[in-house]
């Protein structure tokens, strides 16, 4: 069994900053992939970053130069970090780890920016 455990959203004003972090526990050698989704009300889900096994990083467009994502391989950890939150970043962010054959998604956590 494969848990994903995220950390570290919550309401905060615009401008401001937060740090995700999402854990991964259970029956699971290496990951391939981890990465943050989100989604917004009425919109659909969307990939906000992602990074692979050897550190290579993806982002989406509207969160290039604000977002930063790295992750930790001996804790198998993920994290967010994000700055300069606009209004528009308001969202359940979820994580998601990926690979050959397998797919697991965190419960999400909630991020509200306030303008």
């Amino acid at each position: 069994q494969v848990q994903l455990l995220e950390s570290g959203g919550g309401l905060v004003q615009a401008g401001g900053s937060l740090r995700l972090s999402c854990a991964v526990s259970g029956s699971i050698f290496s990951i391939n992939f981890m990465g943050w989704y989100r989604q917004a009300p009425r919109k659909q889900r969307e990939l906000v970053a992602a990074i692979t096994s050897g550190g290579t990083t993806t982002y989406t467009d509207s969160v290039k130069g604000r977002f930063t994502i790295s992750r930790d391989n001996a804790k198998n950890t993920v994290y967010l970090q994000m700055i300069s939150l606009k209004s528009e970043d308001t969202a359940v962010y979820y994580c998601k780890v990926w690979g050959y054959g397998y797919e697991y998604w965190g419960q999400g956590t909630q991020v509200t920016v306030s303008s």
